[in-house]
């Protein structure tokens, strides 16, 4: 029998879930008081079917809608520039956030700068710097998930990259929480293989971090392990098989789930794709997949009690670290994901600019053990080379 995949949901913002939703977003512009919204997307997805049938689709519902797509895979600061000047210049009153990470976190970005007059590196996610931003600057937002990985509908910040520093900063508002999410599984359907492949291991990596992280947080725990039994189950099934409606339906609600459950914290796998992301220019996604198993290892001694739940949730035999890091290692295996940095472009000589950046993350401060800038010079090291011990 086929389970239902729709519904209407209010965790952590209106999610309207299910195939065919897509057809909703004249109303969900609507429903936000946008009038005269600007589309912004990365510049893959530009000329595709989808975004061109979501704007005829407003513009037949007397909505004009512009569009913006000079994102990059790795958001610039540039890029948040470049969209702001076009939704200034065609007097845009709100954000359609559309595709995947990257066009979410720079369209995000884009709505929180709509009214403001600082510089956006001053909003970066440090202490209480959100307030010094403008509220009622804040353009709404519709946000519009076409991979399963990064969870940014779900989320209030954006990663953009410092590109005079190589830093990915996270700038933070609580408005930047999108007002509606549109997350339509049939927009996922085209996603190649190798791209299914990262963005799900991508949002599994967003929920074992979660539930590792240190800290009191049970409903981001609960959150985070149901994550990642629905990509262990389904991510395989998306990746052979893209047309499969409920394997793609699974996986796009496991990502919203991990951007959920990381509110409780990341990590050191993050902590390190980062820097490596902004230097480099690697596929975020992809960077943390590969860099998992090494950090894993780092942590061993802190996260062993998790490990041996997270082995029961997906049914391994023998509970512990090593049945899960063998888990791991198929499971990356099974899905394509090359095992060093080295094959993604990645330059060991820059070891140490990596592992300071590293430390400096914010996402370094939720791993479970302190980590040094040796330690994540030694991880860096190991993960370009492929020494897993």
């Amino acid at each position: 029998m086929t389970k239902k995949i729709v519904g209407n949901w209010s965790f952590p913002t209106s999610v309207r879930f299910g195939p065919g939703r897509i057809s909703e977003l004249p109303d969900a512009c609507k429903a936000t008081g946008m009038k005269k919204p600007l589309l912004i997307t990365d510049e893959g997805l530009k000329d595709l079917p989808m975004v061109r049938d979501a704007i005829a689709a407003n513009e037949a519902a007397g909505i004009p809608t512009g569009l913006f797509a000079g994102v990059k895979g790795n958001p610039t600061g540039k890029n948040v520039d470049d969209g702001l000047a076009v939704y200034r210049a065609g007097n845009h009153d709100g954000v359609i956030a559309f595709g995947g990470g990257s066009g979410l976190d720079a369209a995000k970005a884009v709505a929180l700068m709509a009214g403001q007059t600082r510089p956006m590196w001053d909003f970066e996610d440090i202490g209480d710097w959100w307030t010094r931003a403008d509220p009622d600057g804040i353009a709404p937002i519709i946000a519009v998930p076409t991979t399963s990985g990064t969870g940014s509908e779900v989320g209030r910040a954006s990663v953009i990259t410092k590109e005079d520093t190589h830093e990915k900063k996270i700038i933070f508002h609580p408005k930047m929480l999108p007002a509606i999410v549109i997350s339509d599984p049939e927009l996922t359907v085209g996603l190649p293989a190798h791209v299914t492949a990262a963005t799900g291991v991508d949002a599994f990596v967003h929920c074992f971090e979660a539930y590792c992280a240190p800290g009191y947080h049970p409903m981001a725990e609960g959150v985070a392990l149901e994550g990642m039994r629905l990509i262990a189950e389904a991510l395989p099934r998306a990746y052979d098989n893209g047309s499969d409606i409920e394997a793609r339906a699974d996986m796009l609600a496991a990502a919203s789930m991990g951007a959920t459950a990381f509110q409780k914290g990341l990590g050191g796998v993050h902590a390190l794709a980062h820097p490596v992301g902004a230097i480099f220019d690697t596929h975020h996604g992809l960077t943390n997949a590969i860099l998992l198993p090494y950090v894993m290892q780092a942590n061993r001694r802190a996260i062993e009690e998790k490990c041996k739940v997270v082995c029961r949730l997906l049914d391994l035999a023998s509970p512990g670290f090593d049945t899960l890091f063998e888990w791991v290692m198929a499971f990356r295996s099974r899905l394509g994901v090359v095992n060093t940095l080295a094959e993604i472009g990645v330059d060991v000589d820059r070891a140490d600019e990596v592992a300071v950046k590293a430390k400096g993350d914010p996402s370094d401060g939720g791993n479970p053990i302190e980590l040094s800038v040796a330690d994540y010079t030694a991880i860096f090291r190991r993960a370009c080379v492929g020494d897993l011990g």
